[in-house]
């Protein structure tokens, strides 16, 4: 598939079938992030791979009681180690290199058949408590991970004329 096709076919997905991620397939998803670009190539990040249903339910709890956090078989947290990190423009680092990775995982993941989730809402400080993640770090994204139970339809996206202007905003 090429990486256009697999940009239109994702979709968030919000229910998965009661089956495992195969090891060599949640392998590759993270590869994809392993690759994805950072800023200076720091790589100034970890992914953690929860899998155990017990956090998993207490991670759906802190995500605005999104009950497929706790359906799909897998979720991972993308996490920057270095928060503090700023390009000389004052853009922090962590938020978009981890944007980017977590995007690549999500796109790889279409690609093996798989489905995923971005959450961004929700309570940091309680996932890093249960998560055991250190002060210094910071929860950029839950993304849920399993095999899709449902197909959604494409939703509506606005024009390219709609987002788009040359040379200035218009």
């Amino acid at each position: 598939m090429d990486v256009m096709s697999s940009i239109r076919g994702r979709r968030s997905i919000r229910r998965y079938l009661d089956r495992p991620v195969e090891d060599e397939k949640l392998n590759l998803v993270l590869e994809a992030a392993r690759l994805a670009p950072s800023a200076g190539n720091y790589q100034d990040w970890k992914f953690i791979v929860v899998k155990d249903g017990g956090l998993r339910a207490k991670l759906a709890d802190l995500a605005g009681a999104e009950q497929f956090v706790k359906q799909s078989p897998v979720v991972i947290a993308a996490c920057g180690t270095n928060p503090g990190a700023v390009m000389a423009c004052g853009q922090y680092k962590y938020s978009v290199d981890l944007s980017i990775a977590t995007s690549y995982m999500a796109l790889e993941a279409h690609e093996l058949g798989l489905g995923t989730c971005w959450l961004g809402h929700f309570y940091e400080k309680e996932v890093k408590d249960i998560l055991r993640i250190p002060e210094g770090v910071r929860v950029v994204a839950l993304l849920s991970l399993g095999y899709p139970a449902e197909d959604p339809a494409p939703r509506p996206r606005k024009r390219l004329e709609e987002i788009v202007s040359y040379n200035e905003f218009k």
